[in-house]
């Protein structure tokens, strides 16, 4: 017997048997669920599946930038390999995707900050290619996306934080435009989505944020109040499938942490502990598809020294427990960029 819709819990799921189809249950609605990833596993893989794919970065000890693609088959295990170029080695980058398109923009470079949006094909190996402009030069930001939209949230340009969120339709080419505002101007901050709400975390202005807002990715609009992490964090890792958003690792007050969380993106309320990251670290990026988070890179500050990190870790986004090793990067870079082609947006 079905249950009428207002006992029917945010996150529910179930298999339509009409349909023959994964639903899940978000804002009142049945939403089909993506099970299907694309087979882009490379030839040692012996389970091929979706593309992850982190980007650009920084090394503060040696002061350089990063111009790497690197990509990762989630559903195996292994090292990254080599993608292709950005159109410039860039640090701080901000980043979404649809099930076929990466899009890379912002962050900073040789010349200084920058707003150049570029774009990458994810089921080929290439560089960069140019896709725009965001509606303000700035880095140390984040996006989210669905199939349709991105998002660019937040960020920072001297002397400043913004509150600014603009989006592109990933599908075209062209210069972002205004979709609202972030509750309070902020950098750092941690992204995740559903294919409705693009929910945003954290964050430095210049204490850090135990916010958590969201949007509405269809429409345009301001974000709204979602909750609390916490603990007040900035810098560290966030991912999704369509039901389940993890926040992992960043800094608070000093610290740099291991600590992940958890919440119910279709729901609202505080983030939850989910585990441990096998290392504590700031500066990590992360992506997924509906099965698996995956966290990479970051730093431990040690006595004033910067102790880079090329772990991935990996998690089960719909159980509990402590990441697991996945393999390592092929560079160890911070402030970079992650994304994949079957996130929870999608």
């Amino acid at each position: 017997m079905s249950l009428p819709p207002s006992e029917i819990p945010q996150g529910a799921i179930r298999f339509n048997t009409d349909s023959q189809k994964l639903e899940f249950y978000a804002q009142g609605e049945w939403w089909v669920m993506s099970t299907d990833t694309p087979n882009l596993g490379r030839s040692v893989d012996t389970t091929p599946g979706a593309r992850g794919l982190f980007m650009g970065g920084f090394s503060p000890n040696a002061a350089t930038r990063s111009d790497e693609i690197q990509y990762i088959n989630i559903s195996s295990t292994g090292n990254a390999q080599d993608f292709g170029d950005l159109l410039s080695s860039t640090h701080s980058l901000l980043s979404n995707s649809s099930s076929t398109r990466g899009v890379i923009g912002g962050g900073g470079n040789s010349g200084g900050d920058t707003n150049t949006i570029q774009f990458i094909t994810i089921a080929s190996l290439g560089d960069a290619i140019n896709f725009g402009d965001l509606t303000q030069i700035r880095r140390n930001a984040d996006g989210l996306s669905n199939q349709t939209r991105g998002l660019f949230c937040g960020g920072w340009k001297s002397p400043a934080n913004y509150d600014i969120i603009d989006y592109v339709t990933i599908a075209s080419t062209g210069d972002a435009v205004d979709f609202g505002n972030l509750t309070a101007a902020r950098e750092f901050v941690g992204t995740c989505a559903s294919p409705t709400r693009g929910v945003i975390m954290g964050g430095q202005n210049p204490s850090n944020f135990d916010t958590v807002e969201f949007v509405t990715i269809a429409t345009l609009g301001n974000g709204t109040d979602y909750g609390d992490i916490s603990i007040a964090t900035a810098f560290g890792g966030c991912c999704s499938n369509p039901i389940r958003g993890l926040y992992g690792g960043g800094r608070t007050t000093g610290d740099s942490i291991n600590t992940m969380y958890y919440i119910t993106i279709a729901s609202s309320g505080n983030t939850m502990q989910f585990g441990d990251l096998t290392s504590s670290r700031e500066g990590l990026t992360a992506c997924s598809s509906s099965i698996r988070g995956v966290f990479a890179g970051g730093y431990s500050p040690d006595a004033g020294t910067d102790t880079l990190s090329n772990p991935i870790d990996y998690v089960q986004i719909m159980s509990l427990g402590n990441a697991v090793d996945f393999g390592d990067l092929v560079d160890d870079f911070t402030r970079f960029t992650g994304t994949s082609n079957a996130h929870g947006g999608l």
